[in-house]
């Protein structure tokens, strides 16, 4: 018979969302302001991406060591060092002087905050598994699903908000101003770091356990390398071998000697002897093909909106608002819904619906209907919603609680890596085309209208070509489902 704690478990779950809230905004809401923050730094498009490519590359590398800060430092204090660190990296690249020269301040910023991210999402899983119990985990999980589904949807929306014209928001003005995207997480980040010292709890037994750090360097070089070199693809191409190729390589070497020392050691630094359970590895599988198609066209469908369609920033996000939205609503239903009808019903649903939503996308034309667009949207995002968090529940309810740290952060170590594939894997099949289609520069003096329409085509069908892949993700997925338990939460 379970136990219930004493203290206010839902206190201290509410302070972890409060502070997730900024942590996932900071994730994905920069990318609508690239343009801005260009002109303002009078920068180009390969060195504003940065603030992009070193928070992936920071945030997956901290991964693996949340399991090891875990079970070492104390859960509230683990948490208010957190949400110091993000607060403290937020205000870094918020109050960067507006130069080129200052641009490395902007970029530290954005990997202070990263390493905080890397820590607090991790850690807001093995918290929920650690203070719930099999009955209640579900609806928790689901809890959890609305910040981190919801809030990364609606971050290049909000950003899209702020930067198109002044606004007032808790009788502040935000001003039309790069700086304005980061009032928001700061408010919500001051409110969690005041809130934390008193509503949070130790929930995480601690060990004793040491720091091996040979195997802090082999995974921190090797997710390194292996995701710099995917991030690099987009701007080099996958034929670089300086650039791609050569860190993808020394990445997966340094992975493997990893791999190797993990199951030598005694205690390791990262258990991967998780992925010998069945039940815990092929619900992570189907996760991280869900979370490809999710991103495969979340990344690219603004960029259509904008690119083809002529939308601005603010309007390409608004009408993917519904579906950000409709997937924050059923995030906690389907918490209760796998309580319900287990993990594998569920999963069929969802990859049934990112199917169907995502089947269309591959015959988009210039001339689509903004409200078909936004319907398919609504649709996917309601398959991500009834995928995530039950097979995430799923997974980690099949290993026992003492494993909970090990399995997250293998668990979200493969999310992260996986997620930057796909980014990068986008991006180069799209710009590839693009390249390849775009006629020679001598039509566009003889005929300009026949050049534009051939590069509007070009454009068209490097969007196509990404849409498949994510189509293809969630058939692969869709057949994963096959092979999952069908467990529900025990009653």
């Amino acid at each position: 018979m379970e136990t219930k704690p004493t203290y206010n478990r839902g206190l201290v779950l509410a302070v972890m969302l409060i502070a997730a809230i900024a942590g996932a905004l900071m994730q994905t809401s920069l990318g609508t302001a690239l343009p801005t923050l260009m002109k303002a730094f009078d920068i180009d498009l390969s060195t504003a991406q940065q603030a992009t490519t070193w928070f992936l590359l920071a945030n997956g590398m901290m991964v693996p060591l949340s399991a090891y800060l875990a079970k070492k430092v104390k859960t509230k204090t683990l948490h208010v060092v957190a949400y110091i660190m993000l607060l403290a990296g937020v205000l870094i690249s918020m109050f960067t002087p507006e130069n080129a020269d200052s641009w490395w301040i902007f970029v530290a910023g954005r990997i202070l905050a990263a390493i905080a991210v890397g820590i607090m999402m991790p850690l807001l899983q093995i918290v929920i598994v650690n203070m719930y119990g099999q009955k209640e985990r579900g609806a928790a999980m689901g809890m959890m699903g609305l910040v981190v589904g919801m809030a990364p949807a609606i971050g290049p929306t909000l950003t899209g908000w702020i930067l198109d014209k002044d606004h007032s928001f808790l009788g502040l003005t935000l001003s039309a101003h790069w700086q304005s995207i980061f009032v928001i997480p700061a408010i919500i980040l001051a409110i969690a770091v005041v809130l934390a010292p008193i509503m949070m709890k130790n929930v995480v037994p601690n060990q004793e356990v040491s720091l091996d750090i040979l195997s802090l360097v082999l995974s921190t070089v090797g997710f390194g390398f292996f995701l710099w070199g995917f991030t690099n693809v987009a701007t080099a191409g996958w034929g670089d071998f300086g650039e791609v190729i050569a860190p993808i390589i020394v990445g997966v070497a340094f992975l493997l000697v990893f791999v190797w020392r993990q199951l030598k050691l005694d205690v390791p630094f990262l258990d991967v002897r998780v992925f010998k359970v069945k039940s815990f590895t092929i619900p992570t599988i189907a996760l991280i093909l869900a979370m490809m198609a999710m991103f495969g066209v979340e990344m690219m469908l603004p960029t259509y909106l904008q690119n083809v369609r002529g939308m601005s920033a603010l309007h390409s996000g608004l009408t993917l608002m519904w579906g950000a939205l409709f997937m924050g609503f059923l995030s906690p239903v389907a918490g209760v819904l796998y309580n319900k009808f287990g993990v594998k019903l569920l999963s069929f649903v969802g990859f049934g619906l990112l199917f169907v939503g995502t089947l269309p996308y591959i015959f988009l034309t210039a001339e689509t209907p903004t409200i078909i667009v936004t319907v398919l949207y609504a649709i996917r995002m309601a398959g991500v919603a009834l995928t995530l968090m039950p097979l995430t529940t799923a997974a980690m309810s099949a290993l026992p609680d003492e494993k909970a740290s090990d399995a997250t952060a293998a668990n979200n170590t493969l999310r992260q890596v996986s997620t930057s594939i796909v980014v990068a894997l986008m991006t180069s099949v799209v710009q590839n085309i693009i390249n390849n289609q775009t006629p020679g520069k001598a039509l566009k003096l003889s005929d300009p209208i026949a050049y534009a329409s051939k590069v509007l085509n070009a454009s068209l069908d490097g969007f196509r070509a990404a849409f498949a892949i994510s189509l293809a993700f969630a058939v692969i997925g869709f057949v994963i489902t096959f092979f999952i338990k069908n467990q529900k939460e025990a009653k």
